[in-house]
């Protein structure tokens, strides 16, 4: 969530802020609407204008979403997933959870230490169901699973407090830009 403290800036931002919705919705993920709303809002809580909650902030601060460096000469967008990574000799995608494998879900990472690509399994794999749409529930999640400060993305804890990002693309109901 986004409060100005002064003023709104692009018709873009204006109309996530009128309609509260959070900055990672709305746009495609990939397009360069989707990178400029979250380069505009970083820009503006740096210059203290905004004042970000939840998950907003959470991925403002802690990502680098928006932001572009070179890769083999290509300029190429961070925290966003990309092909080119090799996982035992073969291509996947980094950053893209799916369903399947030794748990419910699973999603291919680099490891920013190691510079390898890890697989990172998580999810129960009891039969127990993920409900999105249980108020109750997903306030139990983040409180019990601490996601707040979960920033790691090797580790299973970051996907699973960030799975509603991911629901569409993983068949589920009720997801969206926030935390459990």
């Amino acid at each position: 969530m986004i409060k100005f403290k002064s003023f709104y800036e692009s018709e873009e931002l204006n109309y996530h802020i009128k309609n509260n919705i959070p900055i990672g919705e709305l746009y495609r993920v990939g397009s360069e609407k989707y990178y400029s709303i979250f380069r505009e809002v970083r820009y503006l809580q740096h210059a203290n204008k905004v004042e970000i909650t939840g998950l907003d902030k959470h991925l403002v601060e802690n990502t680098d979403i928006g932001e572009f460096a070179l890769y083999n000469e290509e300029n190429v967008p961070l925290d966003s997933p990309m092909l080119e990574a090799m996982y035992d000799g073969e291509e996947v995608d980094l950053n893209s959870p799916k369903r399947g494998g030794a748990k419910k879900f699973y999603v291919y990472v680099k490891n920013p230490k190691t510079d390898k690509v890890n697989k990172v399994t998580f999810g129960d794999t009891t039969g127990l169901k993920v409900k999105l749409d249980n108020d109750k529930a997903r306030a139990s999640f983040v409180a019990r699973h601490q996601c707040e400060t979960k920033t790691d993305k090797t580790k299973a804890g970051y996907w699973s407090c960030n799975l509603p990002r991911y629901a569409k693309q993983l068949g589920l109901s009720g997801g969206g830009n926030f935390f459990w």
